[in-house]
């Protein structure tokens, strides 16, 4: 659903806020159903994160979940890091960005967030188009025709760019976990 150049403020924050909300319920489903993280702390996170850009018109509104879903990524994935580098024994004293992100995942999902995180930097390096569709698909929770309309490209091109790089993520995270070995 655009939104319209000329709605108030308070309207448009609200709107915003309101799909944020659903994008990242979105993200949180995919997590154990016991960790403390809840929707709220996620979009108050991404919100602070974001509110330097400016708010979205209609035409860019599709950027802007993008730009969201991607932050929302980050947050995650920073998580994730402090957790393996205390889990190392850092040396330093982890400062979270909130409370309630402690027992956001399991201890054996912590490291296989960082390595598919290194994963998609390094395909982003060989095929940026396709790092995209996964962050879109994956992180953002957008669907194959709502990432295509995204990109600019087909709904076809990106089922394709979508089957190659889970394919050629599986192998990276695999191979980095030890799980597969070099033949």
């Amino acid at each position: 659903m655009p939104l319209p150049d000329n709605q108030p403020a308070d309207e448009l924050t609200s709107r915003l806020y309101g799909e944020l909300r659903a994008l990242a319920h979105g993200q949180l489903r995919r997590e154990r159903p016991d960790h403390t993280l809840g929707t709220t702390g996620l979009v108050h996170e991404a919100w602070l994160r974001l509110a330097s850009l400016p708010s979205p018109s209609g035409e860019d509104r599709g950027r802007f979940f993008a730009i969201a879903s991607n932050t929302m990524r980050r947050i995650l994935v920073d998580y994730a890091r402090r957790r393996c580098r205390a889990k190392r024994g850092g040396g330093e004293t982890a400062v979270p960005l909130a409370d309630d992100l402690e027992g956001l995942l399991p201890e054996d999902e912590v490291e296989e967030l960082v390595v598919l995180d290194d994963a998609l930097d390094r395909l982003a390096q060989v095929n940026p188009r396709a790092s995209e569709v996964v962050i879109h698909r994956f992180f953002g929770g957008f669907s194959l025709e709502e990432t295509a309309e995204l990109l600019a490209i087909s709904t076809k091109t990106v089922r394709r760019d979508w089957l190659a790089a889970r394919a050629w993520l599986r192998k990276e995270v695999r191979h980095e976990l030890g799980l597969l070995t070099d033949v």
